[in-house]
């Protein structure tokens, strides 16, 4: 199996997923998503279980964040998010390993996945995303088709 996107699916911390979602969704429906796509309890941070997601609300495009933590490994983040945006009928924002910090991968409600930019403020709450804008340049010529070189 190859990864689709860089950090997405070789993130340095495994196990922890930090996604933003791009409307407002009740924190049980965003843990329901991600427990159905896992096939797996996902709990509230602070709760015994194998998985635990903390949901929050920010400012922004991308106005709910999901912060996974524990997730399975054998499970490629890409894959599990393109499934959590069908389920919740909402684009889900996940890094991307590339050096532009304004790059990500953008799951859309249809499960399509493809690398986006965006902008980011850190505020009180936490990081709010905005602008999203499509990927054009050299720093985009890595799709599912073609990978970046080697």
């Amino acid at each position: 199996m190859s990864t689709m996107f860089g950090m997405a699916d070789g993130d340095p911390t495994p196990g922890l997923w930090n996604w933003a979602i791009g409307k407002r969704i009740d924190e049980d429906r965003v843990r329901g998503a991600i427990a159905g796509t896992l096939e797996r309890s996902v709990v509230p941070l602070g709760a015994d279980g194998m998985i635990m997601c903390d949901v929050y609300a920010v400012g922004g495009d991308f106005p709910t964040l999901a912060d996974v933590y524990l997730a399975p490994a054998e499970v490629a983040e890409t894959t599990a998010a393109s499934a959590v945006a069908v389920r919740l009928d909402a684009a889900v924002l996940l890094p991307d390993e590339g050096l532009d910090p304004t790059r990500y991968v953008l799951a859309e409600p249809d499960g399509t996945l493809r690398p986006v930019h965006v902008d980011e403020i850190e505020t009180d709450d936490g990081p709010e995303r905005r602008g999203l804008r499509p990927c054009t340049g050299d720093d985009c010529d890595r799709t599912p088709d073609r990978p970046a070189a080697a």
